[in-house]
């Protein structure tokens, strides 16, 4: 079966969820109506920029597999991908929340249907200087630490001598500040001492320069670890091990962003994956996000060392003698 044909089926099983659309489109989404195919053209997809060594890999992919198909993919803070999103800049936006009704409201203004489907299971990393003795905190902790009640490691724990926190996050208005706030700080503002490093790559030198620094970035940017760059991040900062419960954790409550708690929704700052549609038709964004849902695009996130939205990881349990 010609390539084309195989994709076209792939969409059609989706059952339109992509795809369809109540009225019109805006005047990108027309002009495109007639240069794109779900395999062929060029579109501009905006990615939450705490996904990018994923995305680069589903993208080079879909490009090898289809090379009439040129997908400019543009690597921002959340924010700006879900504004770009909506400005029409972007076919695509692959971001690690759904859409807000206010945002919705946007689009159906324009007589758009935006369609979301989940992709996969990432979370939130915490990184340290391979010298401090704290790898292992519990939410409440984390929590004291960015929200700025505890400014010094000692509060943390008496013995450390690092002197005063230094918080770093990726960028401004990403997605992993935001996630802190709603699922670590519950609302609560973060400590103005906090700061963006710029990129993600940036954070993790920062950290692994600075000992007293404790930084916040995406799990894939650490999670493949058959990638070189990703062994060379690990050899320079300490992922931290954090426990859920306020008191009384042991070592086994403390539990790193490995795939396998991923999917067992033990490690307690995990997120979705979304990729979202403003599509009126089936064209080239519809034929990527059916892609990167379907069985290639899947095992791609599993071969990561993120958890797929299909399918099951299998967990080995190995016990000492």
């Amino acid at each position: 079966m010609h390539a084309n044909l195989r994709v076209a089926s792939a969409i059609l099983a989706l059952g339109g969820l992509l795809s369809s659309c109540n009225g019109g489109g805006s005047s990108a989404t027309s002009s495109a109506a007639v240069t794109d195919t779900p395999t062929s053209g060029s579109i501009r997809v905006g990615v939450d920029e705490t996904f990018e060594p994923i995305l680069k890999s589903q993208v080079d992919t879909f490009q090898k597999l289809y090379p009439g198909a040129h997908i400019q993919a543009v690597y921002k803070p959340e924010q700006q991908v879900i504004q770009s999103f909506l400005a029409d800049s972007a076919r695509l936006a692959i971001v690690s929340r759904d859409l807000t009704a206010q945002e919705k409201g946007v689009l159906e203004r324009l007589q758009l249907s935006p369609r979301t489907i989940r992709i996969g299971v990432d979370g939130v990393a915490i990184i340290v200087h391979p010298s401090n003795p704290d790898s292992l905190l519990t939410l409440p902790q984390l929590k004291s630490i960015f929200t700025g009640q505890q400014q010094q490691w000692a509060q943390v724990d008496s013995k450390n001598k690092l002197g005063p926190i230094t918080i770093v996050f990726d960028n401004n208005n990403s997605s992993t500040a935001r996630f802190v706030q709603d699922s670590v700080t519950r609302g609560t503002a973060l400590t103005k001492s906090a700061f963006a490093s710029k990129s993600n790559p940036a954070l993790i030198d920062y950290v692994a320069t600075h000992p007293n620094a404790i930084g916040v970035i995406g799990v894939n940017w650490i999670s493949d670890r058959d990638d070189a760059s990703v062994q060379k991040f690990l050899k320079r900062v300490r992922v931290v091990g954090v426990s859920p419960k306020a008191t009384g954790s042991t070592p086994d409550d403390y539990v790193q962003p490995y795939q396998a708690y991923l999917a067992q929704k033990t490690y307690p700052l995990r997120r979705e994956l979304y990729v979202i549609s403003r599509e009126a038709r089936a064209g080239l964004g519809t034929g990527f996000a059916s892609f990167v849902a379907g069985n290639k695009g899947q095992l791609i996130m599993l071969k990561s060392g993120l958890m797929p939205a299909t399918g099951q990881v299998r967990l080995i349990e190995v016990k000492s003698k």
